[in-house]
Order: C-alpha cells, then sequence, then structure tokens
C-alpha cells in the first residue's frame, strides 16, 4: 500500500486537460483548509481590529517574496532549465549548476532585504496603514517581523518547484499548499489561544516551511537539490533578471494595488480589512481551483511548444485551457452571486462573526466574482508570453490595471461619501441597505473593474500577436456555457424561496440545507440544458470520466496489498 502511495505521489502527467484536473483538486482541497482557516480565524478572533492587523500583516512579507523570490520563480527558470537539461544524461551537470547559482544569489538577496526591512519596519507600516491607532501599530510591527521568515521558504518551495513541474510530478507541486494552510490552521487553532496574534504568525512560518519540505524528496531524488556556492556567476543571474524583472515588476505592482486597498481599508470602519479579505479569500476559492490549475498545467507545453517552434499546438493548448477556464467559470459566477449568503454564513457565521458581518462579505464577494473569468484567463495569457519569451506586454498592462484600481478605488470612495445616493442604490442592489460599513464596497468593485480592464487589454494583445490569423474564437463556447450559468442561477434562486418555509434559517444546518440543495438543483438544471446544447468541453468531461472510471482493465491487487 506505501509502495503504490509513492508511486501515485511521483507520478507524472503529460496531457494539459488530466494534470489540470489533477492540480484542480488539489487545490479544491487546498482551498477547503483555506476556508477551514478563515472560519477558524472568524469565530477564534473575530472581524475587528486584531484581526485587521493580522490581516495587514501578510502584506510586507508578501511584497518581499514577490519583489525578490518571483526573479526565480517557475515560470522564469522553466525555460532556461529546458535549454540547459540534457536528456540522454542522468548527470545535467549543467542544470544543477544553473539551480545552485539562482538559489545562492536568491539567498542572500531575500536573507539580506529581509535584515533591512525588519530594521525599517516601524516606519514602513506607520506609513502603509494610515488608519490604525499606536496600539494596532505595534502589534503590526512584531507580526510582521516574524513573519519575514516565511517568504523564505515560500520562495526556496517555489525555485525547486520548478523542477517538479520540469518532471511533471504536479501532485507533490499540488501538495505544497495544501500543507501550507495545515501550517496556518494549527497556528490558529492551538497557537493562538497561548500566544495570541504571534501564535498567528508563527503558524504561517510552520506552513511556509512545509510548503518547501513536500518538494524536498522528489528534488533529492533526481539529485537536483540546490547546494550554496561562495562564487556565483552573475552574468548568469543578470540574464534570468532581464527575462524575470518585467513579471517581477508587474506582480509588484498588483501587490502593492492590494497594499493601496488594505491601506485604504484601515481608515474605514475596524474590521473592514477582516471582512475584504475574507471576501477576497472566497473569491479566489475557484481562481486557483480553474486558473491556475489550467495555466499552470499548460505552461510547460507552451513553453515546449514554442521552443520547437510549434505554434499550432502552442495556439491549441491556450485555446483549450481559455475554453476550460471559461466553461468552468461563468456557473461558478452565478451560483456565487445567487448563494453568497448562505455560502458565507456557512463557512464563516459564528457569535463572532455577525450578521451584519455576514451580509457585508457577501455583498463584497458578489462584487469580486464579476471578473472570475478575467482573472483565470488572465493567468492564462500571462503564462502564453512568458513562454514565448515576451515578459514586457503583461508588464505594461499589469502595471496600468493595477495603477486603474487605485484610482477606482478613490473614485468610488469619494462618490459613496460624496454622493450617498449612488452608494443607496449599490446598497439595495446588494441586499445591505442596513448594514453600516458598507462604504467599503468600493474596494471590491474597483478590485474587479481592474480585473475586468486588465483581461480586455492583455486579450486584444494575444490575440493580435498569436490568434489573430487563426479562425478560432472563443464565443461559442462563451455563448453555451452563459446559457447553462444562467439556467443554473434562475434554478437556484427559485428554489432558495421555496426552501425558506421548509428549513430552520436561524440554524447554521437550516442554512447549510436551503443553499446546497439549492445549488445541486442549480447544476443539474445547467448540467442539463448544456447537454442539450452540446457542449463539447461537458461532453469531453464526460467521456474522460468513462474512459476513467469504466473502462479501465482491473488491476489486481498486489500480495503486499492484501
Amino acid at each position: 500500500m506505501v509502495n503504490r502511495l509513492i508511486t501515485f505521489l511521483n507520478r507524472e502527467f503529460h496531457g494539459v486537460n488530466e494534470a489540470a484536473l489533477l492540480l484542480g483538486g488539489f487545490a479544491f482541497l487546498s482551498q477547503i483548509l483555506g476556508l477551514v482557516r478563515d472560519r477558524a480565524l472568524a469565530h477564534m478572533v473575530g472581524a475587528g481590529p486584531i484581526l485587521d492587523v493580522y490581516y495587514a500583516a501578510f502584506r510586507i512579507p508578501d511584497f518581499l517574496y514577490i519583489s525578490i523570490a518571483s526573479l526565480a520563480s517557475v515560470t522564469v527558470l522553466m525555460p532556461f532549465l529546458m535549454d540547459k537539461i540534457n536528456n540522454n544524461t542522468d548527470t545535467n551537470e549543467k542544470a544543477k549548476s544553473f539551480i545552485n547559482n539562482i538559489f545562492s544569489a536568491y539567498m542572500m538577496f531575500m536573507v539580506a532585504a529581509s535584515i533591512i526591512i525588519a530594521i525599517f519596519m516601524p516606519y514602513i507600516v506607520s506609513y502603509m496603514f494610515p488608519g490604525f491607532n499606536d496600539y494596532q501599530i505595534g502589534l503590526l510591527i512584531t507580526t510582521s517581523r516574524i513573519m519575514l521568515i516565511s517568504p523564505i521558504f515560500i520562495g526556496l518551495s517555489n525555485l525547486i518547484g520548478t523542477v517538479t513541474q520540469l518532471f511533471r510530478n504536479f501532485i507533490i507541486f499540488s501538495l505544497s499548499p495544501v500543507f501550507y494552510n495545515f501550517g496556518i490552521l494549527y497556528g490558529v487553532l492551538f497557537l493562538y489561544p497561548k500566544f495570541g496574534i504571534h501564535g498567528l504568525s508563527i503558524g504561517v512560518i510552520i506552513g511556509a516551511f512545509l510548503h518547501f519540505l513536500i518538494q524536498v524528496p522528489v528534488v533529492l531524488k533526481h539529485n537536483f537539490f540546490p547546494k550554496f556556492i561562495l562564487k556565483i556567476r552573475w552574468k548568469e543571474i543578470f540574464q534570468v533578471m532581464k527575462v524575470s524583472a518585467p513579471r517581477t515588476f508587474t506582480l509588484s505592482c498588483n501587490s502593492l494595488a492590494f497594499i493601496f486597498l488594505i491601506g485604504m481599508a484601515s481608515t474605514l470602519k475596524p474590521g473592514s480589512i477582516s471582512l475584504f479579505t475574507f471576501a477576497f479569500n472566497l473569491q479566489s476559492v475557484p481562481v486557483g481551483i480553474i486558473g491556475i490549475s489550467y495555466s499552470v498545467a499548460a505552461f510547460p507545453i507552451l513553453v515546449r511548444s514554442f521552443s520547437m517552434k510549434d505554434m499550432d499546438n502552442f495556439i491549441g493548448q491556450i485555446i483549450f485551457a481559455a475554453k476550460q477556464i471559461i466553461f468552468w467559470s461563468l456557473p461558478i459566477i452565478t451560483l456565487l452571486i445567487v448563494l453568497r449568503a448562505q455560502i458565507v454564513r456557512v463557512i464563516l457565521g459564528s457569535d463572532t462573526f455577525s450578521w451584519f458581518d455576514t451580509r457585508l462579505t457577501a455583498a463584497s464577494v458578489a462584487l469580486f466574482v464579476i471578473s472570475l473569468v478575467s482573472q483565470g484567463l488572465v493567468l492564462l495569457f500571462v503564462r502564453g508570453y512568458y513562454a514565448a519569451g515576451n515578459t514586457k506586454k503583461p508588464l505594461i498592462i499589469n502595471v496600468f490595471s493595477s495603477v486603474m484600481v487605485i484610482v477606482f478605488a478613490k473614485l468610488f470612495i469619494f462618490i459613496f461619501k460624496n454622493y450617498p445616493d449612488v452608494l443607496s442604490r449599490l446598497e439595495i442592489i446588494l441586499r445591505v441597505k442596513d448594514v453600516p460599513g458598507t462604504i467599503m464596497l468600493a474596494l471590491p468593485l474597483a478590485y474587479a473593474l481592474g480585473s475586468l480592464l486588465n483581461f480586455f487589454l492583455i486579450w486584444f494583445m494575444f490575440n493580435k500577436d498569436f490568434i489573430n490569423s487563426t479562425k478560432i474564437s472563443l464565443s461559442l463556447t462563451f455563448i453555451k456555457s452563459l446559457i447553462g450559468a444562467l439556467v443554473m442561477g434562475i434554478i437556484a434562486y427559485l428554489s432558495l424561496g421555496f426552501f425558506d418555509n421548509i428549513f430552520d434559517l436561524n440554524t447554521g444546518k437550516g442554512v447549510f440545507l436551503q443553499g446546497f440543495i439549492s445549488g445541486i438543483l442549480g447544476i443539474l438544471s445547467g448540467v442539463l440544458v448544456l447537454l442539450l446544447l452540446k457542449s463539447e468541453e461537458l461532453l469531453g468531461i464526460i467521456s474522460a470520466l468513462k474512459n476513467k472510471f469504466w473502462e479501465n482493465r482491473i488491476i489486481v491487487p498486489e500480495q503486499s496489498d492484501l
């Protein structure tokens, strides 16, 4: 049994759909753990000043990770490794030497930057979060300093994750975020009661270490574990930085935009950062399961296809993954909008997370998910550009979109403060008319509009650069999926009203059953419509499941497994 488990964990995947479904499955597990983590935080800490500090404390380590560790990310290093690796030998000395060089430079930069940021932390947090009082600032300084250890491990994990993906060990790669959430959850459940907010930050470090540790056996198996060297080949480092700098700057701008949003939330009603982050985490579940899974699964094939100048396969993989993202995302958008209150209440609802908190978080989720398809497709098209070695266009587009997110946020806050009728209409649409603190809805609305703008710009450029000469369209997939999604949403909405008087909505069980059964009825009706429309994506999934579970040969268990 143990041998079979090891064999399964080390299995290599070569098809985009198979790999993406596998990544999606583990991403789903990771996201479920993330929701359990948020539930624990909402119950044990509650949406308020302390939890605001905890979420704000993530921002500086995250920015450090993005600014330095992303220089040695999978998307950047993969083309270099594929160029250096020699499939005719078991040694691959050039590739190993390259990994050692990147690892050594990374550790020097990351440790030095962490020390410098820790020293200047009091000045940084005071400027970034102007709405915090002196007590919150003090907590934020110490918590952020502790968390500065986490990006070191996450960066190392992503560095060796290049090797994991190179050998297509997607299972191990997918388990990293699962173990990361285990560590954070341990901090919430066991360390927070003893050490307070500092216990939460220690849990983050444990999770980051586990994120790294789970990938070590694969790297050791292929004899690719990095070694620190004193004689760094800076010419090679600068070659990587030349390619990675635009991508790093792009991600840094996105991170800065998010920091600005959190900073704005700190000036609003206490708990606004917590509610905004809860809503963002909820909408990130489908992005992680769908958008990231398909873009990650497609990337090695895109790199290989472009390096071999097989543009037909390159474009074909992009279009296939884009159709899958659209097919899965549109129904999820409608279900999240219709069932948002039930979902938030079941996941986060507790004595310390009020009904007002639930409604405001649910309204934020509804605004976030408007851009769900856009976020997934942007991840894919950006990786398409990176596979082609073009990092400048995604940089320009993402920088502009990030700036516009900040502009939108400031504009909406100004409008909501000075023109209350506008905010009142939004409150009526989202059913939060009597909820205090609704001005924070400006933040998810700004993020969603910025994401939509990002998508339209990058799709226009990608279509012009790669697809324009090919008669391929996403419109048919979009239309069929949209029709199925609308039917899903309508049936789910009508079912909610029907079950209003059947279940006791004053209990968590009643809310769960109302939302769950309504969602199932919506999904079944949507699937029926897609079958009638002969959706290629749905038929492909059904065919794959048949081949997987009904047409495979029966495997007799080994003697050792009995």
